[in-house]
């Protein structure tokens, strides 16, 4: 069997969940070794990258990027879950909800807010997913934690349903932040379609649908190479004596590089060999401890 590494981009489908995505990549690529970048509930929709051999020695690097959703909400109607797939906990009366009223709310929530998670999710107590506790009857005490909405944009809205679009930091709930504008309305909310538009540098538009990838005669070359998969983080190129010393594990010296001026300290780069990629670093000149190099090594990946 031929080794298969790389990134892949998926459209996901509603109705699966993002490890059904997983089993379909391995049947269709006939290999075992398969992860992916970002959990995306079964309601969800849109941009799941999917790791294939090396690949998913980058996914800690793509688990950090901020994502985007376009998500419409029901008014009125809350459920255990916050979603469409939860059952029913509570229906109020519709108040009247003008633009400048959803606009006034939806501006509490961008910048830096708290939210707490869900029960039903996939953090864990103890060991335990809270999902599982949740489906039990269980409701354990959580703990908030910081996001950060950097857009947060009133797409259209009607009497009963409101559509927004995010850009936001991981681990936001986007559930949570339709529940909560709909109890700042007075009227209670839940989620009943979303979207990942973008996730990191991919796009939705950059994505394949299963269907398509099980159509194509080699699904190889739909495969993004791993220096690509991290296109968002600067691009280093090494010289022969600094390809050398990284074979070894010496990091670079800057001056055996084309490093700009312009690096900021503690900024995450790719370093190239010949055009591909070798390692993830942490740009650190200031480093006491380490001497030989103005780099700290991640993550190596020499064979590529």
């Amino acid at each position: 069997m031929i080794p298969v590494h790389g990134l892949l981009l998926v459209n996901k489908p509603a109705g699966m969940t993002s490890h059904d995505v997983v089993r379909q990549i391995r049947r269709i690529f006939h290999t075992r070794k398969v992860g992916h970048a970002g959990t995306l509930d079964p309601l969800a929709t849109g941009v799941l990258p999917v790791a294939l051999g090396d690949g998913t020695k980058i996914l800690q690097f793509l688990l950090a990027e901020n994502k985007s959703y376009r998500a419409t909400f029901k008014l009125g109607i809350t459920t255990d879950t916050l979603d469409a797939e939860g059952q029913i906990l509570e229906e109020r009366p519709l108040p009247e909800i003008s633009g400048e009223i959803l606009e006034a709310v939806l501006k509490c929530y961008r910048g830096d807010i708290e939210q707490l998670p869900p029960m039903f999710s996939a953090l864990k107590k103890d060991g335990v997913p809270l999902y599982k506790l949740a489906r039990e009857g269980k409701t354990i005490d959580r703990e908030l934690r910081q996001v950060t909405i950097s857009r947060l944009d009133l797409i259209r809205y009607d009497a009963e349903t409101v559509t927004i679009e995010v850009d936001c930091s991981k681990g936001t709930y986007i559930r949570t932040l339709c529940n909560d504008i709909g109890e700042q309305l007075g009227c209670g909310a839940h989620l009943t379609e979303l979207q990942r538009l973008q996730s990191g540098a991919f796009t939705v538009e950059e994505c394949h649908t299963l269907d398509n990838l099980k159509q194509l005669d080699n699904p190889i070359e739909s495969l993004i190479s791993l220096d690509d998969a991290l296109r968002g983080f600067p691009a280093i190129k090494l010289n022969e004596t600094a390809a050398s010393a990284l074979s070894y594990g010496i990091p670079p010296q800057s001056n055996q590089t084309d490093a700009s001026n312009d690096l900021i300290d503690g900024q995450l780069v790719r370093l190239q060999i010949d055009g591909k990629l070798a390692a993830v670093s942490r740009y650190a000149p200031t480093r006491i401890k380490e001497k030989r190099g103005d780099f700290e090594l991640i993550r190596v990946f020499v064979s590529h």
